[in-house]
């Protein structure tokens, strides 16, 4: 059964949220069309916030600062240099099972913090992975997707040595009483995303009859290719 995995950009190389998002319709539409196989794009934002359809004015930035609205399920986050963005753009095997989808994604990432010492959990009726011993509970990771036909778009965000400063100017996810870190928070110990992408590859791909509908992969007509995914192979950057 087919996965794909495509590195777009790590550190310094930081990949705009907009291009990001204009990458995912397209794979997306070749998803759909038979055009591709299921892929996980992975890669590191330059910073910015982005609201899902369920976020309310309180909870945006305090100081004012610009949000970018997005049409994935979820409220309000923060992207931005080391943290680590998954988009699995993935034909689901069930288009009705998606808290199946999100909770093997859960699964998966709960595996690759196992690997640094961390304790991963799942918090009942709040999606995302989190950290719960010494506390408050703190989030290390967030999920917020959309399904549109089937396909899965948006995707996971897993908190690796970015700052966590930006999560102070907003109600993160919308959740007031919880906190935020990180693996370096954690840790003590420098993790960036590069450092994490080939764990969570292995960990999605061993996951991959759970993620992905097998489905035959075909050329389009008139074979014009992507700019963002054209002769890319596993581990590739765009």
């Amino acid at each position: 059964m087919a996965l794909e995995f495509r590195r777009v950009g790590f550190a310094p190389h930081y990949v705009d949220y907009l291009d990001g998002w204009q990458r995912q319709r397209a794979l997306h539409e070749r998803v759909l069309a038979g055009e591709a196989p299921g892929t996980v794009l992975l890669l590191e934002h330059s910073a910015v916030y982005t609201a899902g359809r369920r976020t309310e004015e309180h909870e945006r930035p305090f100081d004012g600062t610009p949000v970018i609205p997005v049409d994935r399920g979820g409220k309000l986050t923060w992207h931005g240099p080391g943290q680590l963005v998954g988009y699995p753009i993935l034909r689901l095997p069930d288009p009705s099972g998606v808290a199946r989808y999100v909770a093997t994604l859960e699964d998966a990432l709960i595996s690759v913090l196992a690997d640094y010492g961390i304790s991963g959990e799942r918090v009942g009726g709040r999606s995302g992975v989190w950290v719960r011993d010494g506390g408050t509970d703190r989030k290390i990771a967030a999920i917020g997707i959309r399904v549109d036909r089937g396909v899965t778009l948006h995707g996971f965000s897993l908190n690796a040595s970015n700052d966590l400063a930006p999560y102070d100017q907003i109600i993160a996810c919308g959740i007031a009483d919880a906190g935020t870190t990180s693996i370096t928070a954690e840790t003590g110990r420098t993790v960036t995303p590069a450092d994490l992408a080939d764990r969570v590859e292995e960990e999605l791909f061993r996951r991959r009859e759970q993620l992905v509908r097998e489905q035959s992969v075909h050329a389009p007509d008139t074979a014009v290719p992507d700019p963002g995914t054209a002769g890319r192979s596993k581990g590739a950057l765009l």
